[in-house]
């Protein structure tokens, strides 16, 4: 019964070389094992050059142009460096990206604080805790469709669980506020939407970095009577900490493109309040069809995002070095 797969796997293999004309396949015999790399890999460059790259650089040409795709057949001209001036000095746009800055800093604390603390709790291994992870992964397994709405349910003030938890802890009326109505508690409502879908992600990665650590260390550090407080600071803390700034990485470029649960959960409301620089774009541009602004803004964006993460990685690798 061991041999049937292989057998099969022969007899297709000799039916296939049989069925190769004889001009390719003494084409094939001659390419040296770099070429029949190139062979292999070359279609899928071909499609990543089609799906990224290109429309990567047609956008930085719209960007230069007046072009807009609700009027496909006007006239397109150039006109410079007008868009990238016109971004740079709108003030809606700045206050836009001082919102995504507000969720980023916000969610990137929250999610590492939480889910370094998780990882070192988890990696202590005590009884159940290979349950208790599967259970604190589930949110990261969720769409993020099912989690706004699941969330937009939760935060209504008439039925909604979380005001009656709210107003079992403090006193206050349960009716008396609204998470994703107010002014002040919306940009918070999407930051704990946020934190307990991804604090798992973030927790991952820690528990990785807290199982690399070798025993022998701590075992070393027992030996000179080192206390557990001292050990956390001078061993997990330091060994641990390119795993965090990995996380923090991820996490903050993927926060920084944060879209999908602000549409969900306030679609950018009320009034501004939570209207990041994506729902931004996106209203420039399918909305305003301001194609050529919004193809600028969104060069921006990703030099703003590429230039913060390049500098980033470069201080990670200066801590992996150490």
């Amino acid at each position: 019964m061991t041999d049937a797969p292989s057998t099969v796997a022969e007899r297709s293999a000799d039916m296939l070389a049989r069925s190769t004309p004889a001009a390719i396949a003494i084409q094939v015999r001659g390419l040296s094992d770099r070429a029949i790399a190139w062979l292999f890999i070359t279609p899928a460059i071909a499609l990543l050059l089609a799906i990224n790259i290109f429309p990567l650089i047609w956008a930085v040409y719209l960007s230069f142009t007046n072009f807009r795709a609700n009027r496909p057949n006007a006239e397109v001209e150039g006109v410079g460096l007008r868009n990238y001036q016109r971004v740079l000095n709108d003030p809606d746009i700045w206050i836009a990206m001082q919102t995504t800055a507000h969720f980023v800093f916000w969610t990137i604390l929250l999610q590492t604080a939480i889910g370094f603390a998780l990882a070192y709790l988890i990696d202590r291994k005590f009884r159940g805790h290979a349950f208790w992870t599967t259970v604190i992964l589930i949110p990261m397994m969720l769409s993020p469709a099912v989690v706004g709405n699941f969330w937009r349910f939760l935060y209504q003030p008439q039925i909604g669980l979380f005001n009656y938890i709210v107003s079992f802890f403090s006193g206050i009326a349960p009716s008396s506020f609204e998470m994703l109505g107010s002014v002040t508690l919306a940009p918070w409502a999407i930051i704990i939407v946020d934190t307990w879908m991804w604090t798992p992600y973030v927790m991952l990665i820690c528990l990785a970095g807290l199982r690399s650590i070798p025993d022998y260390i701590y075992e070393a550090a027992e030996v000179d009577r080192a206390s557990a407080w001292r050990q956390f600071w001078s061993i997990t803390v330091p060994m641990a900490l390119p795993f965090i700034m990995l996380a923090v990485l991820f996490r903050g470029i993927e926060n920084f493109k944060m879209f999908d649960m602000v549409m969900l959960l306030t679609g950018g409301g009320p009034g501004s309040t939570t209207e990041v620089a994506s729902i931004t774009l996106k209203r420039e541009a399918f909305e305003s069809w301001l194609t050529g602004r919004s193809s600028a803004f969104a060069i921006i964006l990703f030099v703003a995002v590429f230039g913060l993460a390049n500098v980033y990685v470069k201080a990670l690798n200066k801590v992996k070095q150490r």
